[in-house]
Order: structure tokens, then C-alpha cells, then sequence
């Protein structure tokens, strides 16, 4: 299998990254399955239907969420009748929607699964290491032609991810975090193989605070005066890039045998699988 998975999509040039790079991306790179972290989708918080409608367009085929998965008006709705959509399965059985996603591929099944980090997060949710493990037991990989697992963890802590990690070592294809908006360079094979990404980063305009503006007005309230703004700032609209995660895994097995971090577009070098082009997107 050849997965995808593209960290926390912020705003109009999130979504545009998106568009522009993953239709060339998914042919040239023989993709299995694109899947992205779309809670930020919708203006910098939230995410809509016409948003996903995009974001299926261009070849998504799953979207995550987290802690804004309900910040926009209707999501409520929404998330019951698109199973593409999940939200963290550590929310309370009473929330709509769910935590996971099976993604029927020629080659077979791929689960995807959603939870929430503890640490610095709000709102609080259940401890999703438990949850995460009771689950994996009645939808192990290689059974029931899951062919692969992906985790996205959406969390704040380094530790709390890097600990999951390794409490899921050998049951899941990967573990990705996200939440934070910035790609760390760890991507790496744990030893009983699972692939590890500690956060895939953010898909937007890097000349920004983790895609909210950067400019003196918005420094000063924030970080010198602490108070809020009068008005809800716009998420900078420049030039996106895209960030995230490349997964091989075994057929046989559903264990990673490759892992490699992914950035394209402007802000950054530009990294990929050193056999597969960057180019071409656009």
C-alpha cells in the first residue's frame, strides 16, 4: 500500500495546496489512499460541507478532525451522513459521528482512527491510549482484509505522541501526529513496525503563527498585551505548502516498510521519497 497523509489543512491556501498538488501527486506516486487533517479547513477553524465537497475533488479520500471538528455551524449534521469525516473516538458515545473510517481500496481495506491527545488540549477527553488498544482488538491489522491502520493523532504534547507511538508499535501501520502546524523532521520506523511521525505539519501559508497573522497588531494583542482582538483575524492567504507524511507498507504483514516526511510548495526545501518526483503539481 501507498498512503498519503497530509497534516492540519488552514484556510483558502490550505485547500488550495491540496488542489494543486494532490490530483499529480496520487497518479505520479501511485497512491492507495490520500487522507488529511481537515479541521481547519473552513477559514482557520472548522471545517463545512462544501469544504470536504472540495477536498473529495481534488482526491481525498478520508478526513480527520480534532478539537475544531465542531467550530463551524452544521457539523453536527453533516458528520452523521459522511462517514468520511471523523472525529476523535475518545469524544463521548453521545457525539455524532465516528472515529474511525474503513477505505475500501483494489488492494484492500485501510482504517483510519482519530483520537485526542490529553495534554495542554481542551476539551478534555477520555484516555485515548485504552480506547485506542480495546479497539484494535476486535479490527486488528492483517484480519478482515485490513490491509493497513493509520492513526492520526491530534495532540499537543511531543511526548504524549511519541508515547503512543511506541504503545502501538507492531499493531498499526502508523502513527502521525498533528495539531500544532509545524512538520518535525522524525519521521522514522519504529522497531516492531510501525512508522512514526511526531506532527505532519500544517498545509497552508507558513508566513504566519501556525496560519493566523503575523503582522504587529496581531503580535502585540497576543503575545505583549495579552488580550484578545477586537475582531477575528483572517488567516494570511499566500502561497501554501503542503506537509506531510509518505507510507509503503507490506501487503502481507500491514507494517510500514517506508516512511518519509513530504514538503511542497513554497517556505521550505522541498522534500520527498527520493525515487518519486516532486514536481508536477499545478
Amino acid at each position: 500500500m501507498r498512503i498519503l497523509f497530509c497534516g492540519d489543512v488552514v484556510a483558502r491556501s490550505g485547500r488550495d495546496v491540496i488542489q494543486k498538488y494532490i490530483p499529480h501527486l496520487k497518479k505520479a506516486w501511485a497512491l492507495d489512499s490520500v487522507i488529511v487533517n481537515g479541521e481547519n479547513a473552513q477559514h482557520g477553524l472548522g471545517l463545512s460541507e462544501k469544504v470536504c465537497d472540495a477536498l473529495y475533488k481534488a482526491g481525498v479520500d478520508v478526513i480527520t478532525t480534532g478539537n475544531h471538528v465542531w467550530d463551524c455551524k452544521g457539523m453536527f449534521s453533516y458528520i452523521e451522513k459522511d462517514p468520511r469525516v471523523i472525529r476523535p473516538i475518545n469524544f463521548m458515545n453521545t457525539v455524532p459521528g465516528k472515529g474511525f473510517f474503513v477505505h475500501d481500496t483494489p488492494k484492500g481495506a485501510i482504517l483510519v482512527l482519530n483520537a485526542m491527545g490529553q495534554v495542554f488540549m481542551s476539551p478534555q477527553l477520555d484516555n485515548a491510549f485504552p480506547i485506542l488498544s480495546d479497539f484494535l482488538k476486535v479490527y486488528p491489522l492483517g484480519r478482515n482484509k485490513i490491509k493497513a491502520i493509520i492513526v492520526d493523532f491530534h495532540a499537543e504534547a511531543t511526548a504524549e505522541k511519541i508515547a503512543l507511538g511506541y504503545h502501538l508499535d507492531g499493531t498499526v501501520s502508523l502513527v502521525v501526529g498533528t495539531h500544532t502546524h509545524v512538520p518535525t523532521n522524525d519521521a522514522r520506523l519504529l522497531d516492531k513496525g510501525t512508522a512514526f511521525l511526531t506532527d505532519a505539519g500544517m498545509c497552508g501559508d507558513y508566513r504566519s503563527i501556525i496560519g493566523f497573522p503575523c503582522d504587529d497588531e496581531a503580535l502585540a494583542a497576543r503575545y505583549l498585551k495579552k488580550v484578545p482582538l477586537a475582531n477575528k483575524p483572517e488567516p494570511p492567504q499566500g502561497e501554501g505548502t503542503l506537509c506531510g507524511v509518505f507510507l509503503e507498507t507490506n501487503d502481507q504483514t500491514g507494517l510500514a516498510t517506508r516512511v518519509h516526511s513530504v514538503r511542497l510548495g513554497a517556505n521550505f526545501s522541498e522534500v520527498c521519497p527520493d525515487d518519486l518526483p516532486c514536481r508536477g503539481g499545478g
